[in-house]
């Protein structure tokens, strides 16, 4: 250390009294020795890129930059609202009207569709149970086949409008609702691969 000190060349500099008191002051605020106040202040004026002719800014008008930033920010943010997000939510919310919409028409004409096939295997059944009235053992059995049909049919009729009633929920969820929406998907696939 000694070695280092041996080759630094000292310089002295004239100042006004009213500059070496506040130095001093800073010296004692800092507990530093002036050259090291001088030094530092030099190199932080170098690291901070700051003229010292310039006359520092008021913190007023920096604060008034940085407000002026976030407004334009909160502007970019409101415009961008209007234009492009308001406009996708309008669609996309008209768009699951409307799906619900024929969904719900589609529901009706199934149910219709339903009721009358009932009442066609219902007549059906009657014929063959008049006509086959003398073979009881050959009535039951076919009755417990054309039951059982009836059960997978009555299974799959409550199968499709379960999956309507999801496939319509999943119609009606909105655009933040994701997990919502995979729930549904899950539960439409469960559904479906379902025997």
């Amino acid at each position: 250390m000694t070695k280092q000190n041996r080759n630094i060349v000292f310089t002295t500099i004239a100042i006004e009294n009213a500059t070496d008191k506040l130095i001093e002051k800073l010296c004692k605020r800092y507990s530093l020795k002036k050259g090291e106040i001088v030094k530092l202040a030099f190199q932080y004026l170098v690291k901070a890129n700051i003229n010292p002719s310039d006359a520092p800014e008021s913190v007023k008008s920096e604060l008034a930059k940085i407000n002026k930033r976030q407004d334009d920010i909160i502007r970019f943010i409101r415009n961008y609202e209007e234009t492009q997000l308001n406009p996708m939510i309008r669609t996309s919310h008209s768009i699951a009207i409307k799906f619900d919409t024929i969904v719900k028409a589609l529901e009706t004409v199934i149910l219709s569709q339903l009721e009358q096939n009932q009442e066609k295997y219902n007549s059906v059944l009657h014929r063959i149970s008049d006509q086959f009235s003398k073979h009881a053992d050959v009535i039951n059995n076919q009755g417990e086949q054309i039951g059982s049909l009836y059960q997978l049919q009555k299974n799959d009729n409550t199968k499709l409008l379960k999956l309507i009633s999801l496939y319509s929920e999943l119609a009606t969820c909105g655009v933040m609702e994701g997990r919502r929406k995979e729930n549904l998907k899950a539960e439409i696939m469960n559904l479906i691969n379902e025997k």
